[in-house]
């Protein structure tokens, strides 16, 4: 129920945004291990200039609160033991209790090989302010190099490993997927989190899936262009969190850049009916689809139906899936778009 109101939200405020020109010389056309390699190439920036002690005042701009442009926002949030949970006043930063500090999303230490010893000298990995957070201090020593693992609710131990929260869990993930794809290897996912991997890549399924329940955030979005001034890349994932999909697959995440949606106009006046849906769902469209398919996925991103589509109109049975949300993919030769059908 969790993950079906948290994607009922992204269907209500979804809002397209333009291609940054950031990407202009970026292959878009590409999928999987090639567009991982373009984008690679892309933030594969070497800043000797930007040091661990610039992201103190770093954090000020791009963590600041959109509400309240005298706080940061805390990565975790929720210690409970101050008199803020979620956010610090901008001069509160330091070691001791009720300050924040900077926390290393992907920690130091899983890294392969660590990041090593860090101090405000320190550039290049362990200053990179891609994966750099505020944190309250409490909760970033909780944290220490725990991997991240699923759960629900405000952060906290999971076992072994800890959650990041209901609120941050999207972030997380949007910064392990440029954490390895800037740095490879040497931030596989699974050095920093737990569960199993997506199909025969090496992505963690459950980044996948926060990537989709948890959306890309007003705080994340003043991230990337003040970044690529002062640092000189940005984070892909936020710019368009679809694009860990053609990587990796799973759950089709937003597709902020509309990448596999209208070509030529084809799908302009498509309509998905009804919505909610129970026994039938209709695909209509202005004019023929051919050579057209239907593919519906479940919210791990399993194939649950599939039919062809080479007509105006076509319906497929959905008697048999239980309730919750879906996404439907419609394709027709080299364009496809995708819905958010609900079925009680």
């Amino acid at each position: 129920m969790k993950k079906i109101t948290l994607l009922l939200i992204v269907l209500a405020v979804q809002t397209i945004f333009a291609q940054q020109p950031y990407y202009n010389d970026v292959d878009l056309t590409l999928t999987g291990q090639d567009l991982y390699l373009e984008l690679q190439s892309k933030i594969a920036i070497t800043n000797t200039s930007f040091t661990y002690g610039d992201v103190r005042d770093t954090m000020k701009i791009t963590d600041e609160n959109p509400s309240n442009s005298n706080d940061v926002l805390l990565i975790y949030g929720y210690s409970n033991s101050c008199l803020t949970d979620r956010t610090r006043d901008k001069d509160d930063f330091g070691g001791t209790n009720c300050e924040y500090n900077r926390e290393h999303t992907f920690a130091k230490s899983n890294a392969n090989p660590s990041m090593g010893n860090v101090n405000n000298s320190t550039t290049g990995i362990g200053a990179d302010p891609n994966n750099l957070r505020p944190a309250d201090q409490q909760m970033n020593g909780n944290r220490g190099n725990r991997k991240f693992a699923d759960g629900s609710g405000n952060a906290g131990n999971i076992g072994s490993n800890w959650y990041p929260g209901d609120e941050w869990k999207g972030d997380v993930a949007r910064i392990m997927m440029f954490m390895y794809t800037r740095y490879g290897q040497r931030c596989l996912p699974s050095l920093n989190g737990s569960g199993a991997t997506q199909g025969s890549t090496q992505m963690l399924q459950i980044y996948l899936e926060w990537n989709v329940e948890d959306p890309v955030s007003a705080l994340e979005d003043q991230r990337n262009p003040y970044l690529e001034n002062e640092y000189g890349n940005r984070n892909p994932f936020i710019d368009n969190p679809y694009l860990a999909t053609i990587i990796w697959g799973g759950t089709p995440a937003e597709d902020r850049w509309e990448l596999f949606s209208v070509e030529d106009n084809l799908f302009a006046n498509l309509e998905v009916y009804p919505n909610p849906a129970s026994e039938v769902l209709w695909i209509q469209n202005s004019t023929i689809i051919n050579n057209g398919s239907i593919i519906v996925y479940d919210l791990l991103g399993r194939e649950v139906l599939k039919d062809s589509m080479n007509t105006s109109k076509t319906s497929i049975n959905t008697s048999t899936l239980t309730e919750g949300l879906y996404l439907v993919k419609i394709v027709s030769e080299n364009s496809q778009i995708i819905k958010k059908v609900i079925i009680n």
